[in-house]
């Protein structure tokens, strides 16, 4: 039972690691963020994560934010977003701070 949980462990690790290097460079400026409505949170510590638009090979796809509970105490959330550079844009993935 130990090896197989240090096993999906290991495969989870080189997964993160994989998304988190590669940059998605577009050449189309995308597009305004949708306004969502959310629902009541279920928990009184859980967050709204905000949806964002994120590239698909060929378009902008809407990827719908959610409720989520922090990793930690006094955690929050920086949005995902675009930032231009260099004639395109990157994707800044959302991801938790403090």
């Amino acid at each position: 039972m130990l090896r197989r949980g240090l096993m999906v462990a290991t495969l989870a690790g080189v997964l993160a690691a994989g998304a988190v290097a590669a940059d998605v460079f577009v050449r189309i400026a995308p597009p305004h963020a949708l306004v969502e409505r959310r629902g009541p949170p279920p928990g009184p510590h859980h967050i709204w994560t905000p949806g964002f638009h994120r590239w698909d090979g060929r378009a902008y796809v809407w990827e719908p934010g959610h409720w989520v509970l922090p990793p930690r105490p006094r955690a929050h959330w920086v949005a995902a977003h675009w930032v231009h550079r260099r004639g395109g844009w990157i994707l800044v993935e959302g991801h938790w701070r403090g």
